[in-house]
This record gives structure tokens, sequence and C-alpha cells, in this order.
């Protein structure tokens, strides 16, 4: 089984989510678990709760920090437990917009209501007082906009005649403790998803100009140039040749290069079976935090060392401007 994700919780009170979480982590089949839980309330329940499970924990009371400072002691504390994903849970703090874009994709919140409806507070009064057959619960992706974000998963709960919202409350709290470890255990699996992979892959291959995907092998393909003349820069590849990796194959400038990087980022970076022998490297893609940018730029890289001169010398002027 891969590596599980490490995910850190933060809360503000009693945790119940981070508990449903926790718990969820302990299965067998669970795809993260849980390094760190911290509080902006040193008195909050779910601290006492996570140290009885044997989970770290971290509290640092924000009254009277800057908001930057407190964030930065938090992600300090989050970064060292070695999280790659801050999940809230309760956590009754504004973030600014530096630290949500630090862990984009990789912040995830839940929210009481079928988003994009009532974003913000009062959400079960809303949805009761517009006459709604359902309320509910949505987790999704943190962004800089309130309640924004891509939502990931939904549980709808019904609006009973009378219901109230402190009723409505207490039934939604069930579905949330359903929702967000399932959600969560699906989003974090997606790193080690071949066809997650493929589809991120692709899109960035296709956003090159004069580009177009054809199959080579068995396997997808990219190529430059015209759909008769073109040349392939980048190869996709499930388990190469009985490998453990899902990989993006692209060029390098050489032997040297290629085994340099092998040597010095094997975590990264493998020679594949036929293809190195020609300079091309295999880029590791089912591995945790990902940097998508940088396969980006290797796909770039690679195209332009075989694209139509004509295309890339109107790229060139471009980027000078």
């Amino acid at each position: 089984m891969a590596d599980k994700a490490k995910v850190a919780i933060f809360i503000s009170g009693r945790g119940s989510n981070m508990a449903a979480l926790l718990y969820a982590s302990q299965l067998p089949e669970a795809a993260y678990e849980v390094v760190l839980v911290a509080a902006n309330d040193p008195s909050a329940d779910g601290l006492q709760l996570a140290a009885a499970e044997g989970v770290h924990t971290f509290a640092l009371s924000h009254q009277g920090m800057p908001r930057a400072d407190h964030e930065a002691a938090m992600e300090k504390a989050a970064r060292q437990a070695g999280a790659d994903y801050i999940i809230l849970a309760g956590y009754m703090r504004i973030l600014t917009d530096r630290f949500v874009k630090r862990w984009q994709e990789r912040m995830l919140n839940i929210h009481p209501s079928l988003l994009p409806k009532y974003p913000g507070l009062d959400t079960h009064q809303r949805a009761i007082d517009a006459g709604d057959s359902h309320g509910g619960v949505s987790v999704h992706l943190v962004t800089p906009d309130l309640d924004a974000g891509e939502v990931l998963g939904q549980m709808k709960v019904a609006i009973r005649e009378g219901e109230t919202a402190e009723s409505l409350a207490e039934r939604v709290r069930y579905a949330e403790h359903q929702l967000y470890p399932r959600i969560l255990g699906d989003y974090v699996s997606r790193e080690s998803d071949p066809s997650f992979l493929l589809e991120r892959v692709r899109k960035l291959a296709l956003a090159l100009p004069q580009t177009h995907e054809r199959e080579s092998h068995g396997a997808p393909g990219w190529r430059a140039g015209s759909e008769k003349s073109g040349k392939y820069f980048a190869y996709f590849n499930d388990q190469h040749h009985g490998s453990d990796h899902v990989a993006l194959l692209v060029k390098t400038s050489g032997m040297d290069e290629l085994l340099n990087l092998v040597e010095a980022q094997p975590h990264a970076y493998f020679k594949p079976a036929y293809y190195g022998a020609s300079g091309w490297i295999g880029l590791i893609l089912n591995r945790p935090n990902l940097d998508w940018e940088h396969v980006g730029e290797w796909l770039e890289r690679s195209w332009r060392s075989i694209a139509p001169k004509s295309v890339t010398r109107l790229m060139n002027v471009a980027e000078e401007f």
C-alpha cells in the first residue's frame, strides 16, 4: 500500500469533525493519517481528545497576535509534523490570502450547506426560511473567497415540517461525520490515481501550441507540429515495464543530465527502460506534494526541443515583451 497522506487538522473548539476524521484514519484501508491537531484556543476540548489518542497537538491563542504571525506559527507546527494537507474542522479564523495560496489544493474545509447556497453563517435558518426541502453539508477546497472553492462532495439532509435551525444542525452534524472522512480519503488518493494524473498531464500538454495527442505502443503521447510530421515530446506511462511509477517521460539534454537527476533525486526521477537510452527521463507523478508547475516546465522544455522553429521563435519574441 502507498504511503498514507499526512494531514494536520485545525480546530477551535470541541472538534467533533476532527474526531470523525481521526477515528476514520485508524481504519486499515485509510488513505491518510493525522499527524497534528492544532488549535487557536489552548482550552479547545478537541486537543484533549487528540492527545488521548496519541496524536501530537499544538495550541496557540490568537489573542493579541497579528493574524500573519499567528498563521505562521500554526503553519510551522503543521510543516514540522510533516503535513501534506491542512484540514479545517471548525477552525473559526479567517485565513489570509497568502496563507491560502501557499496551500492551494492542499487545504480542505467543511461547510453546513449545499454550496453554492448559503456561504457564511446562519446556513440552517437561511435554508429553512427559503423553504428548501433539504439542507446539507459540503466539503470544498479552500480559496481566498469565502466558501467558494471547488466542491468535492455533498450530502443532503431533509428539512422536516416544523424544523428549527438547532434541530437541523444536529442532524447535519451526523452527515458531516460521514462525509468528511470519505471525501478526504478520496481526495488524497488522487495522487496515485493514474486517470487523474493523466488528465492533469493532458491539460498541460495540449495547452502548448501546435500540440496533439497520439497513442504510442498503447500509451498516451503528445507531439508538436503537424498531425503528419509531428514529433513526440512527452509520453504518459502507468507502471512502465513493471515499475511502480506512474510517470511522465520527457526529453533531457542528454545522458549526463539524466543520470545526475536520477542520482540526486531518486524520489522524483528514474531512467525508463528503452526510452532512457535515448535521453528520456521518467518524472514520477504518483508521489506526495507533486509540483504541477514543475511538471508544466518540463513539458514546455521538452516541447521546445522538437517544436517547429517558427512557433518557438514567435513565443520567444512574445516573452521579451
